[in-house]
């Protein structure tokens, strides 16, 4: 019998560091975006794919102005407030999940009161910046 060893074997060329992270977000600041109304806070990224989870929030009365589509599929969990897809109606309140594939045009939004959501990419997050950001950071 062998003893198991304390040394992992080495990772495959390219495989991503699986390092764990803890952030506690209720310390972090928010960042305000070029949007008026939109903040985040940036809990993880990968710059070689796009990929990200932030925690977005949005004040009463702010909105995605107009429809649009992303590059990578989009899921959001809503922690706080009520935002609705204001074409569809479609409205995310605290607990629901919402998954909006990769091409899918979908907006404008309206936050009916506060909304915090985690948002989460799989990769880049638009094919172009929207007109609607004049920070390139905002359309990451």
């Amino acid at each position: 019998m062998t003893k198991n060893s304390s040394v992992s074997p080495p990772m495959p060329t390219g495989m991503p560091s699986l390092d764990e992270i803890l952030i506690q977000s209720n310390t972090m600041t928010w960042r305000e975006k070029s949007l008026a109304g939109v903040s985040e806070k940036m809990l993880w990224r990968d710059e070689s794919t796009g990929a990200s989870i932030g925690l977005i929030k949005f004040s009463k009365g702010a909105s995605i102005p107009k429809p649009h589509s992303h590059a990578a599929n989009q899921f959001m969990f809503c922690l706080s407030g009520k935002y609705e897809y204001t074409s569809t109606g479609v409205t995310l309140v605290a607990g629901s999940f919402y998954c909006n594939p990769k091409g899918n045009v979908h907006g404008p939004t309206l936050a009916h009161e506060e909304t915090v959501v985690v948002e989460i990419y799989d990769g880049p997050h638009y094919p172009t910046t929207p007109d609607w950001y004049t920070d390139e950071r905002d359309a990451h």
